[in-house]
């Protein structure tokens, strides 16, 4: 494997990759360059006999391989600067023939975008070969041996572009009908793709008897399209779905989660799934959604990203990924999603977690300059991600940081527990007083507060607490 960078954007390339290009410039274009385009090497290639042949032979395979490494690498370019422009931050693989662009995060893509995302790569292709068909207009009979690169990165690339907007997955054009039909018309869009993309598939292969390799490549994704189309005729629709005793379990699932009684309402999603076969894709998909949002309740933000990652035909809030990311402590992957979620809903909550992830990750000036923020909530929103997941040295540092921006009595509070999380008794005592000089007077509170239970008998802590009653008392 190789590896490589264009800008930001890294690059791997599969020694299989190389291998097929090889391998398939050998056995086609190899002892076909004598017939077809300019004559580059043609001669030698013609005469078995001539002393040269076998270095063309070579010359030949290794000048497919670079058509092909340049077409599929300017083809997944166009993917990864779609994703770029919509903040993301993508990274190229050639594999095999073709190549995959990944996104490296589960931040949802809008419908719209994920068709331009989808467009961008053939269309990308298609400008390298118009390109190169332009330059030969002008540069055609000074070098053979670049009329024969013009000529087949022409070719190559508009092939490509038409072969990948046929409406069959994976093609980019079957994505591109799914996303749209599936956007418009939901289940039955999704179907109507699958049976299209099947009689594209069955007509491609009565096309191309008897190529082997043409009949395998449409058989197999005619296959897939087959099978996708079975299982979502045998699907529960969404109206028996919606009747159905474990769609009930689901909505009461819901009722106690906004309840807040997550113990309850995760109990009733797992129920559902633990049906197994008899759960819809439909149905398992909402009930991921609903534990996604219940481990994000309890601060488990590994399992609230893997029941996500299995939402499907919906989409995940941006707010619920970037609390995600947040308590894994990911805040490069959570800040675009908590930026996206403050300017989508303009909630002032989801604004204060948003300057909190940018305080986490050092970004303390930026924070403090969002409109309308709240200097003490946007600290405390730091500092609480920070002990819900355990780093509770972490969140004392932070929260005892805040002090100097927002000196309030809840933020040295909140300090002090989590140095007694930490078992840190010094600091924890002398945060407490900190609290009182600000303004702190409960100490029925401090004295049940079970985040102080490590403080419990300590002398300085016994000392801070009577005096706190006593100075509630008078």
């Amino acid at each position: 494997m190789f590896r490589f960078r264009l800008g930001s954007i890294p690059v791997e390339i599969h020694f299989f990759h190389l291998l097929i290009s090889g391998v398939f410039g050998w056995s086609f274009f190899v002892p076909g360059l004598s017939r077809l385009g300019p004559p580059w090497l043609a001669e030698r290639l013609a005469d078995a006999s001539h002393p040269g042949h076998g270095q063309a032979q070579l010359l030949g395979m290794l000048a497919w391989m670079l058509i092909v490494f340049v077409s599929v690498l300017v083809h997944e370019l166009g993917h990864a600067l779609a994703y770029r422009a919509f903040g993301f931050q993508p990274s190229i693989a050639l594999v095999s023939l073709g190549g995959v662009t990944s996104t490296n995060t589960a931040k949802p893509l809008l419908w719209h975008r994920s068709v331009l995302v989808s467009l961008a790569g053939p269309f990308s292709g298609l400008a390298l070969g118009v390109a190169c068909k332009g330059v030969s207009l002008f540069a055609e009979g000074h070098s053979v041996t670049l009329d024969f690169f013009l000529y087949w990165f022409f070719v190559a690339n508009v092939f490509w572009t038409v072969f990948n907007l046929l409406p069959v997955p994976p093609m980019d054009g079957g994505h591109v009908l799914s996303t749209v039909l599936v956007r418009f018309f939901g289940r039955r869009g999704f179907i109507a793709a699958q049976g299209f993309a099947l009689l594209v598939a069955v007509a491609a292969v009565a096309w191309g008897w008897p190529d082997l390799l043409f009949v395998l490549l449409f058989g197999l994704w005619g296959f897939q399209a087959l099978r996708a189309l079975l299982e979502a005729l045998n699907e529960p629709s969404p109206e028996r779905e919606a009747s159905s005793p474990l769609m009930q379990t689901l909505q009461r699932a819901r009722e106690e989660l906004a309840q807040g009684r997550l113990a309850e309402a995760q109990r009733m999603g797992a129920s559902i799934l633990e049906r197994g076969e008899g759960v819809g894709p439909e149905l398992a998909s909402r009930t991921h959604h609903l534990l996604g949002w219940i481990a994000i309740k309890e601060g488990q933000g590994r399992l609230a990203l893997d029941h996500f990652s299995q939402v499907q035909r919906q989409p995940v809030e941006p707010h619920a990924l970037a609390a995600a990311f947040s308590l894994i402590g990911d805040e490069l992957r959570a800040l675009p999603l908590w930026e996206k979620a403050w300017r989508d809903t303009q909630d002032r909550t989801v604004m204060h977690e948003y300057a909190g992830s940018l305080i986490r990750a050092g970004k303390v000036e930026q924070a403090l300059r969002l409109p309308g923020v709240d200097p003490a909530a946007a600290f405390a929103c730091a500092e609480r991600t920070l002990f819900i997941r355990g780093a509770y040295s972490e969140a004392a540092a932070m929260g005892e940081a805040a002090l100097a921006h927002a000196p309030s009595p809840t933020i040295a509070y909140d300090a002090a527990c989590a140095f007694a999380r930490a078992r840190n008794v010094a600091d924890a005592v002398r945060l407490l007083h900190r609290a009182t000089e600000l303004g702190f007077r409960d100490a029925a509170y401090a004295a049940s507060d079970e985040d102080l239970a490590p403080l419990h008998g300590h002398p300085s802590f016994e000392a801070w607490l009577a005096g706190l009653r006593q100075s509630a008392s008078s």
